[in-house]
Parts: structure tokens; C-alpha cells; sequence
């Protein structure tokens, strides 16, 4: 309730000094319900109950143009997931250096992947959810700086943004509460556009510390091996499965064609964490859509493939129950899997649209398929 009563006290603050500033109040919203088809698996949090919770979210985005060029944003989301305790995802003010240049300071949104800015807003892409083998990082706002160039390339339209800040949370790697700092995040997103087709690319740097906890096997294993290398004397191997001070990097490339009804999206991307027991990640999605008047439908293929290079396995082969624990956590890490989504979109309404999505998810390590059903309403004001 501390949240929302803040929200609401930024909301009447701005209200009040409506006079000298011109305040915008959007909202956006998503009331979908899913479950699992498989009794014994659960797929984005799903199980065989249906929930209305899981990926459920109403938010409130608040702009104020302050005059001589600067405005400030604020966006408020309430989540499902969370009860519906509202909480602040942006907070940040802008100032316009010319017509081409802008720099951003506050908490905002990464922008690592194409839909980043609208991730929240389900009404702006056609599937319930974006495709979540690709929009798997546990973290998607930082708080620092963006300077935001756009441009005329020839016949080209040219969106680049740099960004510098740090991120600090508890997020859930390996374990479930784990303290995550990402210091000096910074990193260059750039976009060309014509006519009918995008492309862009990123790529981001940060130092990452991520403390695991004792809240799961997986946890807990980790911690034991890390303590019995440091107590047998092998510090560096220690400090290779440890995530503290790492350098990570995350690397994006992607592009979209919207060609009369012919719709295309396809995302690549890479993230690893050097010397820790983050396996390298790399994924992507390709996507069909064709447009019928007030309907879409679409099919879209997922990839994700996480494993270690092999020469970190078998470190200590004079050591064999401390090389068998490395192997087991470097082995422990990896994840193989293709999840297959077929789905409708109606435009009901000029600001709403219902949708409906079919997922299965084959997972080649555990050699499982888990299929998953959801319908959900987006709704714009």
C-alpha cells in the first residue's frame, strides 16, 4: 500500500501544478489467463490451474512537458505476479539538446531487444508474451543515462541511443533471492529503418556481481563447491564459478519486415558472464504473421541453446571428486530447448485486442515437451 500511496500522491502533485506544466496521463493494460495442458510441468509459471495472475499487469504512464525543453516521465505498473502492489518501473526526465538530440536521465528501460520500450504493453506486438527464449534476462530497467540520436541516413531513418548507469536488485539466478549489481552498464542500440523494413543492433558491457543464496539444490550445491575449492587452495577455480566482478556482455541483432500483410521478426542474441558459473546463453526467434483486417495470425519458432566451452570442464583432473564437482556445476547449467507458438490476433476495438496462443516447449536435456494455452486482453487509454 506505501507504493500505490506514493503513486497517487505523484499523481495529485501533478495535477496540482497543471498550470505550468502540460500533464498526459496513458495507461495500458493485460488481463490474460493460461494454463498448463501437462499435470506435471509448469510453462511461464503455469501449472494445470488456470491463473489470471501470472502475466496480468495494469499500468499508468505519466508525462509532464515541463517547457524549455524539458519533460519528465514516470510510469507506474501494477503485476499479477505481485498481487497488483503498484511500484515504479521509469522515473526520469528528458532534455531536448536539438531537434536530433536528446539525453535521458533517471531509471529507464534497457533497451536490449527490439520491443524493450513497449515490453509491458501487450497491445503494441501480436503474441501474448514476446517470445520468452530470446526476453529471458531477470532484469529489463537500469538507472543512469541516455542520449538518444535520431537522424536521416539518405533514404534511411537512424535511431541511435547510448546508454551509462548500474543496476541493483534482488533478482533470482540459480538461486531464488540473490543480490545482483551490474555496475558501469553501458552500451550503443542502433536501428535503421526503410519503408518496409528494420534492422538493428546492440550490445552491452557491465561489471556483474550476483550473490547465489542456500534457497535451492542448485544454490547450494554451488556455494559447497566454491567452499571446498577455496579450503583445498584452488582459488582460481573458486573464482571461476564465483559471479563476483565479472565482466558480462550482451550482444543483440535483429530484424523485421511489414510488407502489405506479410509480417516478419527475427531476433538473435548472445549473454555471458566471463569466469562464473553462467553458462554462455545464445537464442533466437523467428516469426510468420500475415494481417487480415482486424485479424493476425502467426507462428513463431524459438531456439535456445546454454552451455560452457569445453575447455573449462575438467580442470582438476588430479583432484577427482573436486574436477567431478566442477564438471557437475558446468554441466548443471546447460539448457537446450525449442518452443514451437502458434496464434490469433482480433482488433476488436480501436484500443483493444483479444489474443490467443498455443506454446510447446521441448526441452532436449530433460527430454520433456510442456504445452501451454493462453487468452488475454490488451487494452491502450
Amino acid at each position: 500500500m506505501k507504493k500505490l500511496s506514493v503513486a497517487v500522491a505523484l499523481c495529485a502533485a501533478l495535477a496540482t501544478n497543471y498550470a505550468s506544466a502540460e500533464v498526459r496521463i496513458n495507461g495500458f493494460a493485460s488481463i490474460v489467463g493460461g494454463k498448463s495442458l501437462d499435470s506435471d510441468s509448469t510453462l511461464y509459471g503455469y501449472d494445470d490451474d488456470i491463473s489470471f495472475k501470472n502475466e496480468s499487469v495494469f499500468a499508468l504512464q505519466l508525462s509532464a512537458d515541463l517547457q524549455e525543453k524539458l519533460s519528465a516521465t514516470a510510469q507506474i505498473v501494477a503485476r499479477g505476479e505481485n498481487d497488483f502492489d503498484a511500484d515504479f518501473e521509469w522515473a526520469y526526465i528528458t532534455y531536448e539538446i536539438s531537434d536530433e538530440l536528446q539525453i535521458s536521465a533517471g531509471k529507464m528501460r534497457a533497451p536490449f531487444y527490439r520491443y524493450s520500450d513497449f515490453l509491458d504493453v501487450g497491445y503494441t506486438y501480436r503474441w501474448v508474451r514476446p517470445p520468452q527464449s530470446v526476453y529471458n534476462l531477470p532484469f529489463s530497467t537500469y538507472e543512469g543515462l541516455s542520449l538518444l540520436h535520431t537522424t536521416q541516413l539518405g533514404d534511411w531513418d537512424s535511431t541511435l541511443q547510448v546508454i551509462y548507469g548500474n543496476f541493483e536488485d534482488n533478482i533470482a539466478v540459480v538461486s531464488v533471492n540473490g543480490d545482483t549489481e551490474l555496475s558501469g552498464i553501458a552500451g550503443v542500440n542502433w536501428t535503421l529503418s526503410y519503408d518496409w523494413f528494420s534492422a538493428r543492433a546492440a550490445y552491452f558491457v557491465a561489471e556483474t556481481s550476483i550473490e547465489i543464496e542456500n534457497d535451492t539444490d542448485e544454490g547450494i550445491a554451488l556455494n559447497g563447491l566454491e567452499q571446498a575449492l577455496r579450503t583445498s587452495g584452488f582459488v582460481d577455480q573458486a573464482n571461476n564459478i564465483a559471479i563476483e566482478e565479472d565482466d558480462g556482455a550482451f550482444l543483440a541483432l535483429g530484424f523485421s519486415i511489414d510488407y502489405n500483410n506479410i509480417l516478419f521478426d527475427a531476433e538473435y542474441t548472445q549473454f555471458e558472464v566471463d569466469n562464473s558459473a553462467l553458462a554462455k546463453q545464445t537464442q533466437y526467434y523467428t516469426s510468420l504473421g500475415y494481417r487480415m483486417d482486424e485479424w493476425l495470425v502467426h507462428i513463431t519458432y524459438e531456439n535456445n541453446d546454454d552451455e560452457h566451452d569445453s575447455n573449462r570442464y575438467n580442470a582438476l583432473p588430479n583432484v577427482p571428486a573436486l574436477n567431478a564437482g566442477l564438471n557437475q556445476v558446468l554441466e548443471g547449467s546447460k539448457a537446450k530447448s525449442n518452443v514451437y507458438t502458434i496464434g490469433a490476433r482480433y482488433d476488436f476495438h480501436p484500443m483493444a485486442a483479444l489474443k490467443v496462443d498455443f506454446s510447446r516447449l521441448e526441452d532436449d536435456i530433460s527430454n520433456t515437451e510442456t504445452d501451454v494455452v493462453a487468452v488475454g486482453v490488451d487494452l491502450v487509454f
